[in-house]
């Protein structure tokens, strides 16, 4: 059992230090709050993240999805393939263009949807496929993008919680049509909040920038229905001051995702597919039997840890049919990673002494059951 003494191990912690204090004073004291010189510097900047493509700045990850939606031209009498293991904001923004999500089941070692399941749902009215880089480790966007190139499909990846990850040596958000960011303060890297969209096309980045402002490019010169999803220039600021650090806050969670698998004997570590860079967004084991128990123990231990996600999305209240889940979405490995996953302390601020605690709680939560 822990000393009194001992700090809690939190299991995420977001960087806001001096710079980006100091980044934000000098945009408020400059008056260009909003659509100012910083966004486009951003985004500038987050390309070279990307293999060049051009980037598009918006105020949410799920900004960055919906509008790739609404740019695709995906709408009524559409589907989406999508996992359900996955944050809600995959599956909403498809019901808010008005089509509907067409739910795959996933990898049971990447957590990432199954290619033979996404060619297994592909139909008349598939639109496009959205893979989720999820927990940081690439989806095998090899064979997901060779199912949408035989279909003529659209790919839009959900990259949010994989800033820096990386396939066969080229980038995530550059994989696919369109690639989707997030900035919430617990990603990689944040801006307090706020989203970039990705592209290698330069009539479709033209298209996202007019719906993230009203549809203007021109003031009061609407030449398409868009919507107010502006990143200020405020988050700008302090996105560019984080990017400058993410290389090393990246190696630093992959070492210690290397000092947790080395140690770690009490639940099954994850493991990490061929050819791929993994960023460690959560460290995610499996913990079999009783996972609320294990996490516990490790409470008892000041060790912090998450679920992502207890409840698979096909479950959530939504996307019921008739009160239940839909009978058509049969996906034993979402069921099962949802009642086993547990996210561990991985990330870049943890002390050399706090790892080592991390892996004894576990080892010995692990032996307790």
């Amino acid at each position: 059992m822990p000393v009194e003494s001992e700090r809690p191990v939190p299991a995420a912690s977001p960087v806001i230090g001096e710079a980006e204090i100091e980044a934000a004073v000098r945009v408020l004291r400059s008056g260009r709050v909003v659509q100012g010189p910083e966004v486009a510097a951003f985004e500038e900047e987050f390309s070279a993240l990307v293999a060049g493509r051009h980037c598009v700045a918006v105020n949410s990850g799920t900004s960055a999805l919906h509008l790739s939606m609404m740019a695709l031209g995906v709408g009524p009498g559409d589907e989406v393939i999508v996992p359900s293991f996955t944050f809600a904001a995959t599956a909403n923004v498809v019901r808010l263009v008005g089509a509907e999500p067409v739910f795959v089941d996933i990898e049971p070692g990447s957590f990432c949807v199954d290619p033979d399941a996404v060619a297994a749902a592909v139909g008349p009215r598939t639109a496009a496929i959205m893979p989720v880089h999820l927990y940081g480790h690439p989806a095998a966007m090899d064979r997901v993008g060779a199912i949408a190139e035989r279909h003529g499909l659209a790919v839009v990846e959900d990259a949010c919680q994989a800033h820096g990850a990386a396939q066969g040596g080229t980038p995530v958000g550059a994989l696919g049509t369109i690639g989707c960011f997030s900035f919430y303060p617990t990603k990689n890297m944040h801006a307090l909040e706020g989203g970039m969209i990705t592209t290698a096309d330069a009539e479709t980045a033209r298209t996202l920038r007019l719906l993230r402002n009203q549809g203007m490019e021109q003031r009061y010169a609407n030449e398409i229905v868009g919507a107010n999803v502006r990143l200020t220039d405020v988050a700008a600021a302090i996105g560019r001051e984080q990017l400058k650090r993410l290389p090393g806050w990246t190696e630093r969670r992959i070492g210690n995702a290397r000092f947790l698998d080395a140690k770690i004997t009490g639940a099954a570590v994850p493991p990490v597919a061929p050819g791929v860079r993994h960023v460690y967004h959560q460290y995610t084991v499996r913990v079999p039997g009783d996972r609320d128990a294990f996490q516990v123990r490790l409470e008892e231990r000041k060790v912090g840890s998450a679920v992502y996600y207890p409840t698979p999305v096909h479950r959530l209240r939504p996307f019921l049919k008739d009160g239940a889940p839909d009978p058509r979405w049969d996906l034993p490995e979402t069921e099962r990673a949802a009642a086993e996953v547990l996210s561990l302390p991985v990330h870049p601020s943890l002390a050399d002494d706090e790892l080592a605690r991390v892996a004894d709680a576990v080892n010995a939560a692990g032996a307790a059951s």
